[in-house]
């Protein structure tokens, strides 16, 4: 049964529906950031699935804000935040293995030029 105000007007309820992609955002954007030093590749991944997914269910907030709840908004906030964090992290540490290996197979093959 609906509430009604004194006036026998409906009264508006407070937001019931979560946002569906809101935690798994937030759970892939902190991933993203604890996996980043796996060579950036696995949380630069999740940090992209993150927020890809964010913009979706942001579109879909900003369509109709009073039908979602503020706490999935919110952790929709926070997961695109860690999602970029770790997107850039992983970035970082991606070129950094890549840099590094080249100058360590540089090393080796300049190594390997003197003992012939």
């Amino acid at each position: 049964m609906e509430n009604t105000n004194p006036q026998g007007n409906f009264s508006n309820a407070t937001p019931t529906l979560a946002l569906p992609n809101s935690t798994a955002v937030l759970v892939l954007g902190i991933l993203s950031i604890v996996l980043c030093f796996c060579y950036g590749i696995i949380g630069l991944i999740l940090g992209i699935i993150a927020l890809s997914l964010s913009s979706k269910d942001l579109q879909r907030y900003n369509l109709n804000p009073g039908q979602y709840t503020i706490s999935s908004y919110n952790n929709l906030k926070a997961g695109r935040v860690c999602a970029i964090i770790g997107t850039v992290l992983s970035s970082l540490y991606f070129i950094i293995s890549i840099l590094y290996i080249m100058f360590v197979g540089s090393l080796v093959s300049m190594n390997s030029l003197y003992h012939l």
